[in-house]
């Protein structure tokens, strides 16, 4: 065994240990990164990077069919699916070399391509390597949940890590799974051409405000999409070509192909804690408010740290323990500001409370402001109407914010900025947004929070008639 000693080691080469890796190097650290799979993890290789290129195919099919009320005819597209996915693996590669081994080297991190495990709270062995670090990293990341379903164990399935890799488009896809990933997939496949089926035991997108959701659901179904709702799996049986999901009710649905988007587990497995004395929940390790474990040599972050699994949240986390590790400050991660986004069409967006959170938990004291896209002039002019923003507020700072539409995911950055740094909503109804843009909608909803208070006071009706009346 050849035995290395490092300031920081950082098993796991996702977003959330290469952001580690790249800053804490160049801010002079000695930095060893460990990596048994892809450089770049699951956003780059199986997740946020392919899902999104495939949703562009997508997006150019339908957009093909639904030109004539701009004066160009429709047009039945033409699909190749497999071209779809060499679109895919392109997108993959071009982005690639920001996250490669050769990079990270150029930084001066040792990169190790073998999966690390703990042989004692700061030993780790890696392929032929024993590492002792001052301070250790753990950014192992998730993978998808494959759920105990009886017969499942007998019949092909796809997850996020294999259903970019299918080259024959499927004649139906059947999706168990309501949540973003498998909504995602069901829309990008229908336009592409495949009948879809979604099944999903509780609600549809049932993390996000139910009348945004609403919204996103029934763009679906217009397009095609069977969304099952509250009908839990009991048994699958088939085989390639030909799977059937039977559910609780009794009803049974036929498909060529099943993709498995039930959830994430963190990816502890190898890790062989226990010799560290690092504790697990059941979402995933057990960390503080600084993302410490309760080994203090020994941090968590991103979706192995059990909370919310958004690779920009592993970025985020990056952040907040170099502050720690690297200069000994103290440092918290916080959840308030962190917003989240569903990339269908239309796009829906969350960032702090939701209307029902806010209500719970400041009663009264909230008020909500909302605009709606069919009065935003650049919506009308490109016929993206369908949607709205709504704030929710507490004593003029806003708490939350729910946008579902064109855009969404761009608008909601705003009001993760305004959340992180305790805006008042008088200082987002001072930007001036240029027109016709669909970011006009961020101040416009400012504007209607603001509108009872002017032009429904009888105050202000007062002062503005003493004014006219007697100052000259």
């Amino acid at each position: 065994m050849q035995e290395i000693k490092t300031d920081i080691l950082v098993i796991g080469a996702g977003s959330g240990g290469l952001s580690v890796a790249a800053g804490a190097s160049q801010m002079g650290a000695d930095v060893t990164l460990l990596e048994g799979g892809e450089m770049g993890g699951d956003c780059l290789n199986y997740g946020c990077v392919p899902s999104k290129a495939l949703l562009a195919s997508a997006k150019a099919a339908h957009g093909q069919a639904h030109t004539s009320s701009f004066g160009v005819a429709d047009h039945d597209p033409q699909v190749d699916y497999a071209v779809a996915k060499d679109h895919v693996r392109e997108v993959i590669a071009q982005i690639a070399p920001m996250d490669s081994q050769e990079r990270f080297e150029g930084f001066g991190v040792r990169v190790i391509r073998a999966y690390g495990n703990f042989i004692s709270p700061t030993e780790v062995q890696a392929g032929e390597y024993v590492i002792s670090a001052r301070r250790i990293v753990i950014a192992t990341g998730s993978s998808p949940l494959v759920p105990p379903i009886p017969g499942l164990d007998a019949v092909p399935y796809l997850t996020n890590e294999t259903i970019f890799d299918l080259r024959e488009k499927p004649d139906h896809l059947l999706i168990i799974g309501g949540g973003p990933i498998g909504m995602e997939m069901a829309q990008a496949h229908v336009r592409l051409g495949c009948k879809v089926t979604v099944i999903e035991g509780m609600k549809a997108l049932g993390q996000d405000d139910p009348e945004a959701a609403g919204i996103v659901l029934q763009t679906l179904r217009d397009e095609g999409v069977e969304i099952v709702e509250g009908d839990m799996v009991s048994e699958i049986r088939g085989r390639d070509g030909a799977v059937e999901v039977l559910a609780q009710s009794g009803a049974a649905y036929a498909g060529t192909h099943l993709l498995l988007a039930v959830g994430r587990k963190s990816n502890t497995d190898r890790l062989n804690l226990d010799l560290a004395g690092i504790e697990t929940t059941r979402t995933g390790i057990k960390v503080d408010a600084s993302l410490r474990t309760t080994n203090r040599r020994v941090y968590a972050i991103g979706d192995v740290a059990g909370g919310l699994q958004f690779t920009h949240v592993a970025g985020y986390h990056a952040g907040v323990i170099i502050r720690s590790a690297l200069f000994g400050l103290p440092s918290k991660a916080k959840t308030a500001h962190i917003p989240w986004a569903t990339y269908t069409d239309p796009e829906l967006a969350q960032v702090g409370l939701t209307e029902a959170q806010a209500r719970d938990a400041h009663g009264d004291k909230i008020e909500i402001a909302r605009f709606d896209y069919h009065h935003n002039d650049r919506a009308v002019a490109e016929r993206k109407t369908t949607g709205f923003i709504k704030v929710m507020v507490v004593k003029g700072c806003p708490v939350g914010a729910t946008i579902v539409g064109h855009q969404a995911g761009e608008l909601i950055n705003l009001w993760s900025l305004a959340l992180a740094n305790n805006l008042k909503m008088s200082q987002i109804a001072a930007m001036v947004s240029p027109y016709p843009t669909i970011g006009e909608l961020n101040k416009r909803v400012a504007g209607a929070y603001f509108s009872p208070r002017l032009f429904e006071n009888q105050m202000v009706e007062r002062v503005v008639r003493f004014v006219q009346r007697w100052i000259p």
